[in-house]
This record gives C-alpha cells, sequence and structure tokens, in this order.
C-alpha cells in the first residue's frame, strides 16, 4: 500500500476522542477544530474523519460522499469564520502539507484555512 497511515497521530487521537479541540463544525465525514498555536487570526483545521495520509491519497481512495463533505465543509468553515469573499470577507489561505518536502508534520490529511490578515508572499524562490 503506497500509503501508509498511522493510526497513532494527534488527529487520529482527536477523531476517537481521546485528545480534546476547539470544534469549529463537524459533519458526517470531516471535523474541523481551531489550530492549537495559530499563525493567523483565524487558523482552523480541517480533516477528513477517514484515515487519509495527504492530498492524493484522499482524492484518490475517498468516496464521493467524503470529498463532496470535505469540500463543503470547507466553505462552511470559510463562511463561519468570516474569511469567505462573496460575504464580505477579505480572503485567506488554504495549505495543506505532505510529506517531508512538503513538511507535513501530522500524518493524517488536513487543510490549514488561515485568514483575518494579509498573509504575505507565500513562497520566494531561494
Amino acid at each position: 500500500m503506497p500509503f501508509a497511515y498511522d493510526d497513532q497521530n494527534i488527529f487520529a487521537k482527536i477523531l476517537r476522542g481521546e485528545i480534546p479541540n476547539d470544534t469549529v463544525l463537524e459533519t458526517e465525514h470531516t471535523l474541523a477544530f481551531n489550530d492549537i498555536q495559530p499563525q493567523a487570526p483565524v487558523h482552523v483545521l480541517i480533516i477528513p474523519k477517514g484515515a487519509y495520509v495527504s492530498h492524493d491519497h484522499f482524492a484518490t481512495e475517498a468516496s464521493d460522499a467524503e470529498i463532496v463533505d470535505f469540500t463543503r465543509a470547507t466553505a462552511e468553515v470559510c463562511r463561519k469564520t468570516g474569511v469567505t469573499l462573496g460575504e464580505g470577507g477579505e480572503g485567506f489561505r488554504s495549505i495543506a502539507n505532505a510529506g517531508a518536502h512538503g513538511v507535513q508534520e501530522v500524518p493524517h490529511y488536513h487543510l490549514h484555512i488561515l485568514g483575518g490578515r494579509h498573509m504575505g508572499r507565500m513562497l520566494s524562490k531561494d
């Protein structure tokens, strides 16, 4: 199996209720919660409830229902946190890190939604 999932990662423990979280939104297939070390005024982590390591793993193996739920939950988190462009927000950044080169810290697919201030450039050419 090309995507080996570690069921002892912190997000798996949060999903099992072993570690508390500050929930922003929970749906059938998705959990969104505030980051414990926020890097912006809005910093929400959105995770699928299924055992997926990265975005490509999720996109390859998740069911249509999981993918739609995750996508719609992301939109609802943006709306609830006030960063949605269509509702007066000033915008946001979404980031998903994958693997060593992507500097992924938790081996469970997660999407960061950051907003509430200007984010600056994401990367430089260096």
